[in-house]
């Protein structure tokens, strides 16, 4: 098959769509398919290499350029050699280091547009994605990878009828949220109804699909679940460090968590007794996210735990396996409805044993995998009393580590996804056919 994934880029922070696409890219190729990755609005920024990803393949619906379109209707018909040079890789990753300084009023617009996506002001965008598809060849499939696209999936039809179209969902719900009154309501409107367009709908979780059914107002059972997968390559069984080390691996962001990680540390040690534990924290860390974090560092000073906690911003691939190694256990309370949670599953395909709130799609990784433990999260005091009771059990924290290793490998590998993610082409291709 002839698979084509329309994937968002972040530009300057690795994502876990990016990173799940470009995994089962490389696994569906590895099989013998024919995948490959159009990156949109921004540069893709990935962990490991792309195998779905050409050198020469075009960023589409370049950041700077559809945001100038919706200002200003002279870009929509600017020339090619302009739209290429907005379209630079490392400006548009100089831009999306400034994102966090664009306003909500212009998230909301950006968003409502993209998702109607019928009006003239990107037709000019749309012919250099159908100009290139038609070139490269046209696919038996087109995955869009997060519903925030699905206003592609009418459009498409339109210009090939009868190709298949899978949405998938990745968190989108947090983003909608977090609009602004006058396109909040209408983007998760729009949204419920392209999402009719598309041929198949797919979540990471059974709790997403069903959250996000009821929230758009589609039957039960119309979001199928498609688990995300990890290349297992290079995770390796944790040294037990002594002290033993706490971890956090997700953006550092408030709704990640990571104030409540720290409440919950200063706790531990301040509180409950355990004068040895240290704290490891990694992950994306964007310019939005200074301000936080500094704060997050003042609150340790004063608590006199400084040098106990360990801060690695923006790690590589090989950094993230060689921080994972280190850690005793592992935590991202985050504060929202999470639709999967791929750090869950690197810190299990590491051996580390989890600590996770118990909602969200966790309490099913948990009961897939037996990586971990799901505790109440209500207060800083709830997430340290659960780690302490880990902690002071050795034996129990290498029992929960192997079995998360056993279900990661059996459930949550890239193998395990690529199977089953052909199964669903496979049905959408019949079906297209008959």
């Amino acid at each position: 098959m002839k698979i084509v994934f329309l994937t968002p880029g972040t530009g300057s922070y690795y994502c876990g769509a990016c990173m799940r696409d470009n995994a089962l890219a490389n696994a569906l190729i590895g099989a013998g398919h024919d995948a490959s990755l159009l990156p949109m609005y921004l540069p893709l920024k990935l962990d490991e290499n792309s195998k779905g990803l050409d050198g020469d393949t075009p960023i589409f619906f370049g950041g700077i350029n559809i945001y100038m379109q919706q200002k200003m209707s002279i870009f929509r018909r600017t020339p090619v050699w302009l739209d290429k040079l907005l379209n630079r890789p490392g400006l548009l990753r100089s831009a999306a280091k400034r994102s966090h300084m664009t306003s909500a009023r212009d998230h909301g617009e950006m968003c409502f547009e993209m998702l109607r996506l019928d009006s003239d002001d990107f037709k000019k965008e749309l012919g250099k994605l159908y100009s290139w598809i038609n070139d490269t060849g046209k696919p038996d499939v087109l995955v869009l990878s997060t519903a925030l696209q699905a206003g592609f999936a009418r459009e498409v039809k339109k210009q090939w009828p009868g190709m298949p179209v899978l949405c998938c969902f990745q968190g989108e719900d947090s983003f909608l949220d977090s609009l602004p009154d006058g396109y909040r309501d209408e983007c998760w409107q729009l949204m419920a109804e392209k999402c009719r367009d598309t041929d198949s709908l797919v979540a990471p979780s059974r709790s997403y699909a069903r959250m996000m059914e009821r929230r758009l107002g589609l039957d039960e059972g119309s979001i199928g679940v498609q688990r995300n997968g990890i290349n297992l390559d290079g995770y390796a069984v944790p040294l037990r460090s002594d002290p033993p080390a706490i971890g956090y691996l997700a953006r550092m962001c408030e709704v990640k968590g990571l104030r409540l990680l720290v409440d919950a540390f200063i706790h531990l040690r301040k509180s409950l007794g355990d004068e040895n534990c240290e704290l490891k924290i990694a992950g994306a860390m964007t310019a939005g996210d200074v301000t936080l974090v500094e704060e997050m560092k003042a609150k340790l000073a004063k608590a006199g735990l400084s040098d106990s906690v360990e801060w690695r911003p923006n790690i590589s691939r090989d950094e993230k396996q060689s921080f994972l190694s280190e850690l005793s256990l592992f935590t991202v309370p985050v504060q929202y409805e999470e639709a999967f949670g791929l750090y869950v599953i690197e810190a299990m395909a590491a051996s580390v044993p989890v600590v996770q709130p118990d909602h969200s799609a966790f309490p099913e990784l948990i009961e897939e995998t037996g990586g971990g433990v799901c505790a109440s999260m209500e207060s800083a005091e709830d997430l340290a009393a659960a780690w302490q009771s880990l902690l002071q059990s050795p034996e129990r924290l290498m029992e929960l580590g192997n079995a998360g290793r056993a279900g990661v490998e059996k459930r949550f590998s890239m193998e395990a996804m690529k199977d089953s993610f052909i199964d669903v082409m496979e049905s959408l291709v019949q079906g297209s056919a008959r």
